[in-house]
């Protein structure tokens, strides 16, 4: 019984891909997982393994030809009709050896290196035709070209093309990886939908997820996006390797590759960068760096005083680490079920409450639950005594122009997402405003800072007395990890965050806090908050 193997998905937005080279022949027997050929698409470069063990009966796509996701690209069965050649397939890889027509004359035995040519290569092998040099092997996998002899089992070593009869043998053959450093096959299988499918469909780079998490720790100097990246510089000549599906686009939009700057790993040339030379209003990496100019600072070469907030701040600060003990601890948590809920009901929440839907309430929420179970990272140290507060106050970092201010969220851990946002919403603004009452800042007993609404991965938050924790939230951002189901492990894309608490090690142990931020982790992975919306 034949099977056909397809073209499977290679990506979220990968919809093509080229055959670049067949690593086995028709009639040649394969297992379960063993490389079938090597396809090339925009963003990689592959192998695609059998998903059956047989013989291949057909190659049903040949090499340099795109196909679409889910195309049957070679037949594998029993070995019955291996060797039909089929009727969409330009080449046929066991047909049976014909003498081409115009070919010379094969030279005595013994006379060159590569006397055994043309003879067919199910001759034995002889000592007076020693192999070819083993620094150009001729691989025995490759499947043969119409009108050339088929590689058969017995024989160790392949007959030489004309052309490597006529040219000189180069002392050292060059791998073919050297010239795309970025890209390396892998036989792994893509990974399951079931994981992919969970993945949001907004906001899909860092940047916007970093604008996605824009909430009270936000200073209004502008959003974490004005700032670009510069790509870097390369020439033409660097692109090195170009991937046939790109080469053939090039083809179709009469672009030609030596005069476009790669913008890709080593500047390799992209499909961006074929599509911007055609469309300008399509930008490539190089046109937006080149666009960001950044602005300098008026401060720049001044010499200013303090304000009173900030030497505040500044020997609070000092003063807090002298006085205690500090560490910091940090988890990662997969958060790509928040991320769904949120962009199925941001539209709705906006709606009814008035407030944007950001990250920030699921991290306080998840926090606020924590601290009921794991009272002492909540607790306070007063003299030899520790004391633990019977209500959850949540102090919210905010950036202003003024300095760091903590605004407190007075009873918390009954809270719902819609009350976290709204009342986060509120305390912000009114303390970018200046106009918070003196109360609304004092009687916190935990700090939460969002540091990843500008971009930061995590960092060590410093606690300030007499609180003895702080945990700080990073960037929420797509990243490919390994996940593992019942069917084992894949590479999947999700959301991730870096969630560091910082605390007073005088009464906090590392066993307090890694109990308390894996309890949080454990709530956000779970991401089971429809009940606590408040909508």
């Amino acid at each position: 019984m034949s099977e056909s193997v397809s073209l499977p998905a290679l990506g979220e937005s990968v919809t093509e891909g080229t055959v670049t080279r067949w690593l086995k022949k028709v009639g040649d027997r394969v297992e379960v997982d063993e490389p079938l050929l090597e396809v090339s698409t925009d963003k990689v470069d592959t192998e695609i393994p059998s998903p059956v063990a047989g013989v291949i009966e057909a190659i049903l796509v040949a090499e340099d030809e795109t196909v679409e996701v889910g195309t049957a690209l070679v037949t594998i069965g029993d070995g019955a009709s291996a060797g039909a050649p089929p009727v969409s397939a330009p080449t046929v890889a066991a047909e049976p050896h014909i003498e081409p027509p115009l070919a010379p004359p094969a030279p005595p035995v013994g006379s060159s290196p590569f006397a055994s040519y043309p003879a067919p290569t199910t001759l034995p092998e002889s000592s007076l035709a020693p192999p070819p040099p083993p620094s150009a092997p001729a691989p025995s996998y490759m499947p043969a070209e119409a009108g050339t002899p088929a590689p058969q089992p017995t024989v160790q070593t392949a007959a030489p093309t004309p052309e490597e009869v006529t040219a000189p043998i180069p002392a050292e053959v060059p791998s073919t990886d050297a010239a795309a450093p970025d890209e390396s096959p892998t036989s792994q299988p893509p990974a399951p939908a079931s994981f992919i499918d969970l993945a949001p469909n907004a906001e899909t780079s860092p940047v916007a997820e970093a604008a996605a998490n824009d909430d009270a720790s936000v200073s209004a100097a502008g959003p974490a996006s004005d700032v670009a990246t510069a790509a870097p510089d390369a020439d033409s000549s660097n692109a090195g390797y170009v991937t046939p599906l790109v080469r053939k686009l090039a083809h179709e939009r009469g672009v030609d590759l030596a005069g476009v700057t790669g913008t890709g790993v080593g500047g390799r040339i992209r499909k961006q960068d074929v599509l911007a030379a055609t469309d300008p209003s399509i930008p490539n990496s190089s046109s937006i760096s080149a666009a960001a100019l950044l602005p300098t600072s008026p401060l720049r070469g001044t010499t200013v005083a303090m304000s009173r907030l900030r030497r505040v701040i500044a020997d609070r600060a000092v003063a807090s680490l002298q006085a205690s003990a500090q560490l910091t601890s940090v988890v990662e948590v997969d958060v790509t079920r928040v991320a769904v809920l949120r962009a199925q009901v941001k539209e709705r929440f906006a709606a009814q409450t008035g407030v944007k839907l950001s990250f920030l309430p699921f991290f306080a929420l998840a926090a606020a639950e924590a601290l009921r179970v794991y009272p002492i990272i909540n607790a306070s140290i007063d003299g030899d005594s520790i004391v633990y507060p019977p209500t959850e106050n949540m102090s919210i970092a905010v950036d202003t122009e003024r300095g760091l201010l903590t605004p407190v969220i007075r009873e918390c851990a009954d809270l719902s997402i819609a009350e976290f946002a709204t009342q986060i919403a509120d305390l912000a603004a009114r303390t970018r405003a200046n106009k918070l009452l003196p109360d609304e800042l004092a009687g916190g007993t935990f700090t939460l800072t969002n540091t990843g609404s500008r971009g930061a991965l995590f960092d060590t938050p410093i606690v300030f007395l007499p609180q003895s924790a702080i945990l700080g939230t990073g960037i929420v951002a797509k990243r490919a990890v390994v996940v593992t189901d019942v069917t084992g492990d894949a590479i999947a894309i999700r959301s991730m965050v870096f969630l560091a608490l910082s605390y007073d090690h005088r009464i906090v142990d590392g066993a307090d806090a890694a109990r308390f931020l894996v309890t949080v982790k454990d709530r956000l992975e779970a991401g089971e908050f429809e009940g606590n919306l408040g909508l």
